[in-house]
Parts: structure tokens; C-alpha cells; sequence
């Protein structure tokens, strides 16, 4: 996505650092189930703890990079009332930026309790807190917040451009 004249270098610092948080995440999901796979088919055993740690490493990466899918218009979107009623666009604008800041807001703070509600519990494999594989709920959260704050002048002053690629509708 082309960077804004509004950007800040400590906005496009946090997005990068955002972006290759998932790529680390990702890459050490891929490298996970490769050598658990390649231990299972070619030398007849599995990484006990590969398949919960892959799975909450994906969870974990969903849910950071929420805010980024956001920020580049990747999530879905229904738009046709925007592009009718030109008039509405703004009030409309704001209205889902509140929605999505409440509702984040929310998923934060009830996040948070979960992972308190998991901490003095342990997973099946690794035997590590629930707490720390639901953390993802509320970085996640938090992550999208911030996300949200950074740009939402921007995506209200229809300034923001979803970086669609080739074949995207």
C-alpha cells in the first residue's frame, strides 16, 4: 500500500514491526509442521507438542494481524450505502470506526479476563498456562486498536486506498 503524507514514522515503524511479527509468527508455524511432518514420514515419529503450538502460533497470527488486514482494507466490507449516498459516507465512516473501537474495546477487556480465567490451567501438550495461548486475544485487540487509531482520520476522509491485488473485487 502506498504510504500517506499523514503517516507518521512512528506509525509506519509500528506497522512494519507489526507486519514482521506475522511473518515470524508464519515462518515458525511453516518450519513447525515441516519438521513434524518430515520427522512423521521419514523417520516414523512426530513432534509430540508440533500440533498444539502450530495452532496457537495460527491463532495467535490471526489475531495480530487483524489490524493490519484493517489498515489495508482486507477485511470484508459492504460499501454499496457508501457509494449511493455519498452524503452518508462520513457519518457512516465514523459510525463503523466507533462500532469497531467498541467492539474491540470489549474483546480487550473480556480477553483479558479470560486469560486470567486460563493462567492456572495447562495446555494438553506443552503444559504451559492457557493464559499464555489466549494472551492472542487481547494483543490482538490491542494491536487492532492502535491500528484503528492511527488511521481512522484517514479512512474517514476517504484518504484510504485498500491495496487490492490484481483479480480483487
Amino acid at each position: 500500500m502506498p504510504e500517506s503524507r499523514d503517516e507518521s514514522r512512528a506509525e509506519r515503524i509500528f506497522t512494519e514491526a507489526n507486519r514482521v511479527l506475522i511473518a515470524l509468527v508464519l515462518a515458525a508455524v511453516f518450519l513447525i509442521v515441516f519438521a513434524n511432518v518430515l520427522g512423521r514420514y521419514a523417520l516414523g515419529t512426530s513432534i509430540p507438542w508440533a500440533e498444539e503450538v502450530a495452532r496457537h502460533l495460527m491463532v495467535f497470527g490471526a489475531f495480530a494481524g487483524a489490524g493490519l488486514a484493517l489498515r489495508e482494507g482486507k477485511l470484508v466490507a459492504i460499501d454499496v450505502l457508501l457509494e449511493r449516498v455519498p452524503a452518508l459516507r462520513r457519518p457512516l465512516r465514523w459510525g463503523a470506526v466507533l462500532l469497531m473501537a467498541a467492539f474491540m474495546g470489549l474483546l480487550l477487556w473480556y480477553g483479558a479476563m479470560f486469560v486470567g480465567f486460563g493462567w492456572n490451567k495447562e495446555t494438553m501438550a506443552t503444559q504451559m498456562p492457557r493464559g499464555i495461548p489466549y494472551l492472542a486475544i487481547p494483543v490482538g485487540a490491542a494491536l487492532f486498536l492502535v491500528h484503528l487509531a492511527l488511521f481512522a482520520r484517514r479512512y474517514v476522509r476517504a484518504e484510504f486506498a485498500p491495496d487490492h491485488a490484481e483479480g480483487d473485487d
